[in-house]
């Protein structure tokens, strides 16, 4: 049996948190890198994104129908990209998450536009469309404590 109090396990818990509080920021900030930029990149591509026709009819709404459904998703899809980039290396970091912030705003528009294609039955069964949307609550989070670092924030460990 093992023993959770014993000085083994101790000292095994103080290294991984250690590693964790060192490691944890910068695995998020890739991590959702990558996020942003894969779904980017596949916007630039007609058909391969699960979200294109809801961001397309979304941002048409917002923009009162000026730009072309191309334009539309060229344009998220370059968003998209940038924020990983910018995330992925760590560029311009309030830049990047202020695009990341507008970028979700702009995710959860469908919940007031479209209802009809974001639940099943309202407010709790959602379609596969609605919980692509509600996974972005993660992302925008992520977004935040990321936010809280621009100025030196860190996530220490302490005995």
């Amino acid at each position: 049996m093992i023993n959770f109090r014993g000085k083994t396990f101790e000292k095994a818990d103080v290294k991984i948190t250690r590693w964790m509080a060192k490691h944890s920021l910068s695995l998020l900030r890739v991590s959702i890198g990558i996020i942003f930029f894969w779904f980017g990149v596949l916007k630039f591509f007609d058909g391969l994104s699960p979200a294109q026709d809801l961001a397309i009819k979304t941002i048409d709404i917002v923009t009162f129908g000026l730009l072309t459904p191309s334009i539309i998703i060229f344009g998220l899809a370059v968003w998209e990209t940038a924020i990983g980039i910018g995330l992925i290396f760590s560029l311009f970091m309030r830049e990047t998450l202020l695009l990341l912030y507008l970028q979700m705003i702009g995710t959860f528009l469908p919940v007031i536009f479209f209802p009809s294609e974001v639940f099943n039955i309202f407010p709790y069964s959602l379609t596969l469309e609605g919980q692509y949307i509600i996974k972005n609550l993660v992302l925008l989070s992520a977004g935040i404590v990321l936010g809280a670092t621009v100025r030196g924030g860190k996530i220490i460990h302490e005995n």
